[in-house]
């Protein structure tokens, strides 16, 4: 039991995505039963860590705990948030004349960037738990979280802690990986919107790789 103890923050880590939709002891408690779970399944001398293993367990109990409360509720304050980022985001696509990112969004609102990423995942979470679908074939209702796992819906352990990488790092250096990575655009075009040299940027951002990687392996 003390082993498993060791891992209390990963835990806690994973409860605290979810908080919007949940209370976070409850998240808390789902996800020792699945730390639980991989302590009782993980071998010793396999293709990864026993934190990177656990971290699968503990995110499924914590969704399938989720999906099966059918009374999610978010938060006054993130729905409000997220109000703001729809119009904002009609705002300033009017204005640009394109998709903006949430880093724009969160520069126009004033907000930090990670509360409207929350905001947003939070929403379009509850959506698609809510949402039902209708098949053709037999008329029947299906929910869409059963025709969709949660890895493509960018759950994975591994986006998710790309995401939270990220999201620690310098407001610059987000918005430099953004711009190449979410918004595709090429090293001339960032330096363009960055006001510095295609030089600079080539530079920056083979740092930030490498201190992502550094973060990812830890």
């Amino acid at each position: 039991m003390d082993e498993i103890l060791e891992y209390e923050n990963l835990v806690y880590s994973v409860a605290m995505k979810f908080r919007t939709l949940a209370e976070v002891e409850d998240l808390k408690q789902v996800g020792y039963i699945g730390l639980a779970k991989a302590y009782k399944n993980y071998k010793e001398g396999g293709p990864c860590k026993f934190s990177t293993y656990a971290y699968t367990y503990i995110l499924g109990e914590i969704l399938s705990f989720i999906r099966g409360n059918k009374v999610l509720k978010i938060n006054k304050e993130m729905q409000s948030l997220y109000q703001k980022i729809i119009q904002a985001k009609d705002i300033l696509g009017q204005k640009l004349m394109r998709e903006v990112t949430n880093v724009e969004v969160s520069c126009f609102l004033g907000v930090d960037e990670n509360l409207v990423n929350e905001a947003i995942l939070a929403n379009q979470f509850v959506k698609s738990l809510d949402y039902t679908l209708n098949e053709e074939d037999d008329n029947k209702k299906v929910e869409l979280y059963d025709t969709v796992s949660f890895e493509e819906n960018g759950y994975s352990a591994e986006i998710l802690d790309l995401k939270m990488a990220i999201q620690h790092l310098p407001r610059e250096e987000q918005q430099l990986i953004y711009e190449r990575y979410y918004n595709d655009l090429t090293q001339k075009e960032v330096s363009e919107k960055l006001n510095t040299s295609q030089v600079q940027v080539s530079r920056k951002e083979a740092k930030i790789l490498k201190k992502l990687e550094s973060k990812l392996a830890a």
